[in-house]
């Protein structure tokens, strides 16, 4: 799988599990800028559009600086998303 493929996948994970654990919090705050990022990534992914202008970046830390929850796993998701990110545009 390429790493765009798996980018589109990760992208994926972290926006079910905005919409599925924090449904009723993506309407406000930090984790509705994360959840609009994330939907505008995968649709610039989609359309082939240019990589350059995904904003993805900084979530873990904008998500950490909000809730200081460090253990949770949804963390580990973001930085899957960013570190993928990075190594395409690497690429």
């Amino acid at each position: 799988m390429d790493k765009k493929t798996q980018l589109i996948e990760q992208i994926k994970v972290v926006i079910n599990n905005l919409e599925k654990d924090y449904s009723a919090d993506i309407n406000n705050g930090i984790l509705q800028l994360i959840y609009k990022r994330y939907r505008n990534a995968l649709e610039i992914l989609n359309n082939n559009n240019d990589i350059n202008s995904i904003n993805i970046s900084g979530g873990v830390r904008a998500y950490m600086d909000s809730y200081s929850d460090y253990e949770n796993p949804f963390l580990g998701e973001l930085y899957k998303a960013e570190k993928l990110y990075n190594e395409l545009l690497q690429n």
